[in-house]
């Protein structure tokens, strides 16, 4: 089988591999790219390199925008097979999708207005309809035909819900080899979700690297540090304000948030959780339980884990608009997770220059987006086209990551060698070149045979 690289090559974002093998053409993701808006927006309407046509199936591993964004913009240009999904994965994409297109048409009509010349968006609501026709949802641990002599396992990756690492055995002339792409591996640890499960019996595999070059804090260390977050900003009077990724994010902090105002660990001050994207997939995360973290007492013990006294749901634009009027301590978690869009620059641009508030950063931070700005701490924030002093206390945990660390994917890697004795090359895809470099070390340290593949490398397993 031959293996090119595409997208999150080299990169963090965009996520998209291809398989060939026994004359059938396989996409292991379809994900969107993201940072400088014009690169962006170049890199999402080139295709992979491979017609159309030649496109048999898609797997996909889980339903963040990167990995999953551009099936829509796939489904508009023509293809009409099927997608292969878990359930919840297909059940958080018909959300997700349909509210990124909903972002793309309202840009569209937006830049129409200002620039007088309307830019297509990359794909509409029409296409995202037509995009969960095609996919189908699978349960972790059922093997099922991909195209004749591809079979696929999906294995929790404990990512976030839904998520998986992909196990696809494939045979050509008689002998069968497994390819394993790790999708984006979670923590052991986190809230809700189980802890991630190492596929077993690889011959070559695709890996994550997001954070290859650093290792997190505990998570007992995170809850810790939230708490400390909350407590202080409230006795100044200000505002946490938290960009969060609508799928996970949100509600691991609202599960976090819940346990710590049940415990007295925080004060009892609003929190606002304001995205609508966010609302529509915490009620995804209510219709699966069965995928929840049962060993954690707290999600036994309650019946609501996303509903308490403290916690509002803001849904329309009004009362979005009223927060920023709104006067004393509170948290307030909108999207996007990046910092690109939503909800969360509106609020920056009442917040930000404020001393007595807080921007409390718990998720990766893209090279080339706002919310790394924040990280680096730049000065001025331009947001929404103004130019926004940066007087507001900044806060990273990296706890709170739903990406292993270092330690993690090595652990990770060494369990799936461990039932492995033909396990060969080692892909490193889905990390910045710095954080691949020092991965690649350290693991071909341990022995292994690792490569960080470019885009449009190929390589045959």
């Amino acid at each position: 089988m031959d293996l090119q690289f595409y997208g999150a090559a080299r990169e963090v974002t965009g996520s998209c591999h291809v398989l060939r093998a026994n004359g059938k053409t396989i996409l292991l993701d379809c994900g969107m790219f993201q940072g400088r808006r014009s690169e962006s927006a170049a890199k999402n309407k080139t295709f992979p390199p491979v017609a159309l046509s030649e496109i048999d199936a898609v797997v996909l591993s889980h339903a963040h925008i990167d990995h999953s964004g551009r099936l829509p913009f796939l489904v508009k240009s023509g293809y009409r097979k099927t997608i292969f999904a878990t359930t919840a994965t297909r059940d958080l994409c018909a959300v997700m999708l349909a509210d990124s297109a909903h972002i793309q048409e309202n840009d569209a009509l937006h830049l129409a207005k200002r620039q007088r010349e309307f830019v297509e968006p990359l794909y509409g609501m029409e296409d995202t309809l037509q995009t969960m026709k095609q996919m189908v949802g699978y349960p972790y641990d059922k093997p099922f035909d991909v195209v004749p002599g591809v079979q696929c396992t999906y294995v929790d990756a404990g990512h976030i819900l839904g998520s998986a690492s992909v196990m696809l055995d494939v045979t050509e002339h008689g002998v069968t080899k497994r390819l394993v792409f790790s999708g984006d591996v979670g923590r052991k640890g986190l809230s809700i979700i189980r802890d991630p499960v190492s596929p077993t019996g690889a011959d070559a595999v695709i890996m994550e690297s997001t954070y290859g070059n650093r290792d997190h804090e505990s998570v007992d260390g995170a809850r810790a540090a939230l708490a400390r977050v909350v407590r202080e900003t409230a006795a100044r009077g200000g505002r946490v304000l938290i960009p969060a990724f609508a799928v996970g994010r949100t509600q691991e902090m609202v599960y976090t948030l819940h346990s710590l105002a049940a415990e007295g660990a925080i004060p009892q001050i609003p929190i606002y959780v304001d995205s609508p994207l966010a609302i529509d997939t915490t009620t995804v995360f209510e219709l699966h339980p069965e995928v929840f973290d049962h060993s954690e007492a707290f999600v036994n013990q309650v019946k609501d884990l996303f509903k308490f006294s403290l916690v509002h749901y803001t849904r329309n634009v009004e009362e979005s608009k009223a927060l920023n009027t709104m006067h004393g301590p509170m948290v307030i978690i909108a999207a996007s997770g990046m910092v690109e869009t939503g909800r969360i620059l509106h609020h920056l641009v009442h917040g930000a220059a404020n001393p007595q508030n807080t921007i409390l950063i718990v998720g990766f931070q893209a090279e080339g987006t706002l919310g790394r700005r924040i990280v680096e701490r730049s000065q001025v924030l331009k947001v929404l086209g103004e130019e926004i002093p940066l007087r507001a206390q900044v806060e990273v945990i990296d706890g709170y990551s739903a990406h292993a660390d270092r330690g993690e994917l090595a652990r990770w890697l060494d369990a799936v060698r461990a039932t492995s004795p033909t396990l060969g090359p080692v892909y490193l895809v889905h990390g910045e070149p710095e954080a691949q470099n020092v991965l690649q070390t350290a693991l071909t340290a341990k022995g292994y045979h690792v490569e960080c593949p470019a885009p449009r490398d190929t390589r045959s397993v």
